[in-house]
This record gives structure tokens, sequence and C-alpha cells, in this order.
């Protein structure tokens, strides 16, 4: 019986990862695949070969409060040929956030490393902008290194950057 289970398990694993669909840049507008180029530009200047985008590269979500699909892109899993430290570092990984804007462009309105994200639960008020917390590098607080720094900030269409003091 368990043997049958976990072939069964197997099979459904198989078939899923049969049916995922490739990472494509193409897939998204214009504005995202800018940041997205970010990655084939930094890997040519090392020398480093073709990108792989994990399938979770880009994530889909309202951050602004206005109805519209933002970006977060992440580039945590992205690889540069055999490396998988090009993109991240002690400051955390690459990551943008491209927002649409009410004419259906996209802006761009960070750029930064972060070690982890996490999107605060939606707001209560209707049309209001998510928050983010980050966790980033000490030296935003003030400290170094392995110290984590938290930053909370809430998404509109302003570009926003984290600076060390």
């Amino acid at each position: 019986m368990r043997s049958l289970i976990l072939m069964l398990a197997l099979f459904t694993s198989a078939a899923r990862a049969e049916d995922a669909k490739p990472f494509n840049p193409a897939d998204y507008p214009s504005g995202v695949q800018k940041a997205l180029r970010y990655a084939n530009e930094e890997c040519t200047s090392q020398d480093g070969g073709e990108v792989t985008f994990a399938p979770d590269t880009v994530r889909r979500i309202d951050l602004t409060g206005d109805g519209r699909e933002d970006y977060i892109i992440d580039f945590q899993d992205t690889k540069c040929g055999d490396r998988e430290s090009t993109y991240c570092g002690t400051g955390g990984c690459v990551m943008k956030i491209v927002v649409t804007l009410p004419d259906g462009s996209v802006r761009e309105v960070f750029d930064g490393n972060v070690r982890r994200y996490k999107i605060i639960a939606r707001p209560t008020k209707r049309g209001a902008a998510r928050s983010i917390r980050f966790d980033l590098h000490g030296s935003f607080c003030g400290g170094f290194g392995p110290q984590t720094c938290i930053k909370q900030k809430a998404i509109t269409a302003t570009p926003f950057t984290f600076k060390q003091p």
C-alpha cells in the first residue's frame, strides 16, 4: 500500500512539473521586461553565460490598492550560468518593484538588495496601498552585516530607496 501511495505521489508531482509553464519574460509588460533585462546585463558583464529565471521570479499583486497588477521582481533564485550568487550577497538579493500607473504604463519604484520581504495583510481601507516589510543589511539601521534591519514601506507610485545612515 505504501508503495502505491508513493508511486501516485511521484506521478502527480511529475505531471505537475510537465504542466508547469517555463518562465517567459515576454509574458510581462515592457517595464517589467526592462527590469528583467538587468539580469542579462549583469550576467554578461561577469562573463557568466545564460540567465535562468525561477518560475516565481515575478510576482503579480496589487500593491498600490488601485485594482491594477503591480510586480515584485525577486532575483533570489535567478542563476547566471553555473553561478548562483550573481544577484545575491551579504546584503540580500536584488529586488525590484514595478507599479502600474493609471494610463497602463509601468514605473519602477524600488531597486535594491533585500534579505527577505513580507507583504503585510491587505489594509482594511478600500483602495489603500499595501505595505511591505523589508529585512535589509544591518548597515541600513546603523549596524553592520549580519544584524537585521527592518523597514516597512507602503507601496505607491512614488519611487523610494533605503539609505544608510
